[in-house]
Formats: C-alpha cells, sequence, structure tokens
C-alpha cells in the first residue's frame, strides 16, 4: 500500500530531522546571489527518504531537491523536499514541511504534506485525502469576497506576477504571508481557501497536487491551465474560487 509506505518515508525523515535538530543546525547558503538555505536536516533526510525508495521500489525514479536524479526517465517517479520551508526550519516555525509526491506516467498519483512540529501528516492517495488518518475537506469557498488568501512571501513572486497577486490580493478580505508548504494543507483541511505562488520546482508542488485534488480543491497554473512547470501554482478551495482569481490574473 502506498500510502503505509508514505508514513514510513515520513517516520524515517522526521527522526533524520529531530537528530539534526537535536545538536547545532549546519546552515549553508547555496545561492550564488541572495539567500537560499539548506541544512544537514535537509540533506540527511534526503538520505534517508532515498534509502527506502531504493529499497523497496528500486525501478522507480527519484528526483529530490538536493541531490538531483536516479533513473531519470523511468514512468514512476518519486519527488522529494526534504524541508520546504528551511528559512522556517531555521528561525524555529512550525511551517516546515516533508513533501513527497509520487508520480506515474506523467499523473499525480499521490502525495504527502507531513508536518513534524505539528505532529500533522496529510496523505493522498487513490484522489482521498486524509490527516492522521481521517478524511479532510477543503471550506467550499467560491467568492474571492469570501477567501482566505496565502502566498508565502509576496517579495518572492516573480517580478511580472505582483500586479496580478495584488488585484487577487485587494478583493479578498484575509492575506497570510509566510506558510510555505502548511498553506496547501491548510487548504486541504479548510481554513486557508486560496494560495498564489511563483518559481516552484517540481520538489515543491509535486506532493501538493493530490492533496488539494484529494480534499476536493482545484490546483492550476496562473492561466487557467495545468502547465505546471512554469511554477506559477493556484491552489483552490473550489473550481469556481480558482476561475475567479485567474480572471483577475488575466486583467489588466
Amino acid at each position: 500500500m502506498i500510502a503505509s509506505f508514505l508514513e514510513r518515508l515520513s517516520d524515517s525523515a522526521r527522526r533524520e530531522i529531530a537528530h539534526a535538530l537535536g545538536r547545532e543546525l549546519t546552515v549553508i547558503n547555496k545561492a550564488a546571489v541572495g539567500f537560499d538555505p539548506v541544512t544537514d536536516a535537509d540533506r540527511n533526510a534526503e538520505h534517508a527518504l532515498r534509502a527506502l525508495i531504493e529499497e523497496h521500489h528500486p525501478e522507480d525514479a527519484i528526483w529530490g531537491e538536493e541531490f538531483g536524479w536516479t533513473r531519470e526517465g523511468a514512468s514512476r517517479v518519486w519527488s522529494l523536499d526534504p524541508v520546504d520551508g528551511t528559512r522556517a526550519l531555521v528561525c524555529g516555525l512550525p511551517s516546515w514541511a516533508v513533501l513527497v509526491g509520487v508520480v506515474d506516467s506523467g499523473r499525480h498519483v499521490a502525495g504527502m504534506i507531513d508536518l513534524p512540529a505539528l505532529d500533522e501528516r496529510l496523505i493522498a492517495v487513490d484522489g482521498r485525502t486524509e490527516r492522521n488518518g481521517a478524511p479532510v475537506r477543503t471550506s467550499g469557498c467560491a467568492t474571492l469576497a469570501e477567501a482566505r488568501l496565502s502566498t508565502t512571501d509576496p517579495y518572492l513572486l516573480a517580478e511580472d506576477c505582483r500586479a496580478g497577486f495584488e488585484r487577487v490580493r485587494a478583493s479578498a478580505p484575509l492575506t497570510r504571508f509566510g506558510l510555505d508548504a502548511m498553506a496547501y494543507a491548510r487548504l486541504a483541511t479548510g481554513t486557508i481557501d486560496l494560495v498564489m505562488e511563483t518559481d516552484l520546482k517540481r520538489h515543491d508542488y509535486d506532493a501538493l497536487i493530490p492533496v488539494v485534488r484529494g480534499s476536493g480543491g482545484h490546483i492550476g497554473d496562473w492561466t487557467g491551465g495545468e502547465e505546471f512547470g512554469a511554477g506559477r501554482i493556484v491552489a483552490a478551495a473550489t473550481r469556481a474560487l480558482y476561475d475567479e482569481a485567474v480572471a483577475l490574473l488575466a486583467s489588466a
């Protein structure tokens, strides 16, 4: 069962991260310009995830943020972000997550958003998302006038997307920042209604797509399609809310 294997992956990553947090955390800036931190928690957790996948699914491909491809081109891919929200981890905030997505022949078939600091684990398999074993649903919010909006950091949005985001933000009564992948978990559990981000990589979004869909939400790109490769993601509690947001993004 893929759900039980995702739980094993979560347990393994949690152990490695807890061990790293139990001593002085090593933080390295891997960006040539700006600040993009990686820690020993990130790297040790990805090693642990890879080891389990290699043991139990040796024919599958693995893509990980820290160590790249193994068996690129295989039909099934395990997409790993061992710590999504490393800045939050470094700052002692609870919004960081372990992300695992499973993509089979181009289809996002399973995903996990694990929030170890909150002891919450969302797993989506076969179109159904559960949190700690119990099914979850989005809020059902269908209009921006009632929506709770989130993006991790407006300053991280692509420059050509900021005006569109501001139009959406001005139409929503409440906006929260800084949640990283936890925002998508909260969308799936019904307390955030809309999440918009740019410049995401596949290890960022592969896990999010099945979790949002399995809770009844809609996830697509900034133009109304599903071209996720550009990293411009809109996740919404309903298709109606997604469509309203995308319409505002397109308006000049």
